[in-house]
């Protein structure tokens, strides 16, 4: 696959060139892709930087990885370049968000005509570096609404090493959030589904 990334901090560039060396080709952005030469020179051949909305537009798939605050100017830099396309959304909003909406139904709210899907948000670098590809493999929760986002995120992630497990739609999003029960909780796959029946039972 292409896969656009928008941001390019810890978690953007390391899941990037992860993607590389699994075998898909990374286009990079930030606010500032003239900065990121030694980035691209880092992960190698399969990867270019562009401008937002040129990332977008290369993409099959996008991981959107800004930093909250920059959430709403990354997706007003795409334009409609994320029209159509699956956006996997790793960011982790404040526990505040309007409405008491998730922070995927936040960005849902501001792209829809994005396919949007959360995943990769809960465990910080260092825990998926340390975990990836080894058994048991590390539990990957994945909410969404629709179905070509979920198979396409999980794709991406049994392509990164990891077992990805499908926590329910856009509103469960906020049990994997900044204060939710799974936010920050390293879980093996073969543990998750009694994990998330539990969160699930005492929430919902």
């Amino acid at each position: 696959m292409h896969i656009g990334v928008i941001g390019a901090g810890k978690l953007g560039a390391t899941i990037a060139e992860w993607c590389t060396q699994s075998g898909h080709d990374v286009a990079i952005t930030s606010r500032h892709p003239q900065r990121l030469g030694g980035l691209i020179d880092r992960i190698g051949e399969h990867a270019v930087a562009m401008p937002v909305a040129d990332a977008a537009a290369y993409a099959d798939a996008v991981l959107f990885a800004p930093d909250w605050s920059s959430a709403r100017q990354a997706i007003d830099m795409a334009g409609g370049a994320l029209a159509g396309k699956v956006v996997i959304d790793a960011t982790n909003p404040p526990e505040a968000t309007p409405d008491g909406m998730s922070g995927l139904e936040t960005l849902m709210s501001w792209a829809p005509e994005a396919h949007w899907v959360k995943a990769f948000n809960t465990l910080p670098t260092a825990v998926l570096s340390r975990r990836r590809g080894h058994d048991p493999l590390l539990a990957e929760f994945v909410c969404t609404d629709l179905v070509d986002a979920r198979l396409t995120a999980s794709k991406l992630i049994r392509d990164l090493g990891f077992a990805p497990v499908f926590a329910g739609r856009a509103d469960t999003a906020r049990f994997v959030e900044t204060g939710g029960p799974l936010q920050m909780t390293e879980i093996d796959v073969q543990d998750a589904t009694d994990v998330l029946a539990g969160v699930l039972g005492n929430y919902i």
